[in-house]
């Protein structure tokens, strides 16, 4: 699988390493510029390649957005459309500025985005992990204590294919349900940035 990248910091770059280690290719973007990758695409080797956002989101079968969710908007639309749009972002409003309605609970940061690509299959997934976890907690399928983590979206078959992936990384996911779920898995929530294994994230999501 090609694996685009809107974004490429620190948890945008930790995913492609563990995808490129998985035999995935990976097409990097940032607001900067191909160039600015360099460095990164030598390290990650011949599976990864820069790019433009754009050429980044048409060339992904799968697209990855790791960008602070202030800059939401600047996320390409037409090369997304029909694409699983993996969506690792979290609302801080230090950094990203007042949304009234994310404050007042009438949606959530990834529904933001996925009213952004209306044609797209948006997933929330990858927001609740520090990158150097991330990079390290990984276990084979069946280990016991293997992290989960949690995921949402409004589109089985998207979440399939998330799933797939983030088992293949290492860890043990759990369904929240729709996206708008994706709201109790956020910055200051219960299941935010803990270690759980799959059974005590199904009960932390639940009473949350």
């Amino acid at each position: 699988m090609r694996i685009g990248f809107i974004g490429s910091g620190n948890i945008g770059s930790t995913v492609a390493r563990l995808a490129v280690d998985h035999g995935h290719e990976v097409v990097l973007s940032n607001s900067r510029g191909p160039e600015t990758l360099r460095e990164l695409v030598d390290t990650l080797g011949p599976r990864a390649t820069a790019a433009l956002p754009a050429e980044a989101a048409a060339a992904g079968d799968l697209v990855v957005v790791t960008i602070p969710l202030k800059a939401y908007r600047t996320v390409p639309v037409a090369e997304l459309e029909g694409k699983v749009v993996v969506d690792t972002n979290n609302y801080y409003p230090g950094r990203d500025g007042r949304f009234p309605e994310l404050d007042d609970g009438s949606t959530t940061s990834s529904e933001l985005l996925a009213a952004h690509l209306p044609g797209s299959h948006v997933v929330k997934a990858f927001n609740t992990i520090q990158f150097s976890e991330l990079a390290s907690q990984g276990q084979p399928p069946g280990t016991p204590g293997r992290r989960a983590l949690p995921i949402a979206g409004d589109d089985e078959a998207a979440k399939a294919v998330v799933t797939a992936l983030i088992d293949e990384f290492g860890y043990d996911v759990v369904d929240a349900g729709p996206l708008h779920e994706g709201g109790r898995f956020e910055p200051g929530t219960p299941p935010y940035g803990v270690r759980l294994e799959a059974d005590a994230l199904r009960a932390t999501l639940a009473a949350t």
